[in-house]
């Protein structure tokens, strides 16, 4: 069985002025996912800035996700790391804290082979219990995992459950989905491209989108799977020109521009990133207008 079918939010991490991480917002965040219809909450992710985060905050976020969530849906922690021992750790540690998943990012930077991707994703698998799900996404770690390299190891590792596929590359999903029969748990890590990934067989979602439209993100996996694909492709379609904004700078940077726009005071992205350029912000608000997330201007 899946992790979680439908859409799971990759959660923004909150900062306070002085740079630390604000648990009385991360709280209020996660509450407000779960009263929005979001069916998983991914934390310490790339838009949780966990690239920026010490180790201890990385694990203290997880636990209180997890604190906070109290088993009423899903949490997929972010453990991947480019270096196999920390991966370990960090994966060891959010299954101690109650984490349902988690989430492994392919290593960056050392661009390892296909032979040396099985052998990492592996060995980290083989040190926990609950499943892991791999995550392609080759414009930031400058490695593609191969289609037969998730079969593989799906077929291999019992705790190796799917992938969330950001490559864009839907040739490679559909070979995928046809070397596994289906039994590669896929899900999309691109919010334009929820429905296509839908149609050939994926389970759902992470998406940043949520972070400000849950319930409309959960509605659009949810009127697919009732089979409503006309629905579906409706909401897919209205948010396009909102997703096309939220990327208009690097993740996180417009998401977590968009939540202060509804004031929701996540802070800024810690460095090296920065906040967002007024040319694009000027975008982003008339987009959030466009989709109902602010008043239209008069």
């Amino acid at each position: 069985m899946a992790v979680f079918e439908g859409a799971g939010v990759a959660l923004v991490t909150p900062f306070k002025e002085n740079g630390e991480v604000s648990y009385e917002k991360l709280e209020e965040l996660v509450e407000e996912q779960i009263a929005g219809g979001t069916d998983c909450i991914v934390a310490t992710g790339t838009t949780g800035e966990s690239a920026t985060m010490t180790e201890a905050e990385h694990l203290n976020v997880i636990r209180f996700i997890c604190q906070v969530a109290g088993g009423r849906i899903p949490v997929i922690a972010g453990t991947g790391s480019n270096c196999t021992r920390t991966a370990i750790e960090l994966s060891e540690e959010a299954e101690a804290a109650g984490a349902d998943g988690v989430l492994l990012v392919s290593p960056y930077y050392n661009k390892a082979t296909q032979e040396g991707l099985k052998a990492h994703f592996t060995k980290i698998a083989e040190a926990i219990k609950i499943p892991a799900i791999l995550y392609n996404i080759p414009s930031r770690t400058g490695v593609n995992i191969a289609p037969e390299t998730i079969v593989d190891l799906c077929k291999r590792v019992e705790n190796i459950v799917g992938v969330k596929e950001a490559s864009g590359n839907f040739s490679a999903v559909a070979t995928m989905m046809n070397l596994s029969g289906g039994y590669v748990d896929v899900y999309s890590g691109n919010d334009d491209q929820i429905v296509p990934m839908l149609s050939l067989g994926g389970k759902g979602v992470i998406s940043v989108l949520s972070n400000i439209a849950p319930r409309q993100t959960h509605d659009i996996c949810e009127s697919f799977f009732k089979g409503q694909i006309e629905a579906s492709r409706r909401i897919q379609f209205k948010a396009m020109p909102l997703i096309d904004a939220l990327f208009c700078e690097v993740n996180p940077i417009p998401v977590k521009a968009a939540m202060n726009l509804m004031g929701k005071n996540v802070g800024e992205p810690r460095l090296p990133l920065t906040v967002m350029e007024p040319q694009h912000q000027e975008k982003l608000k008339k987009a959030m207008q466009a989709f109902g997330l602010l008043p239209a201007a008069e």
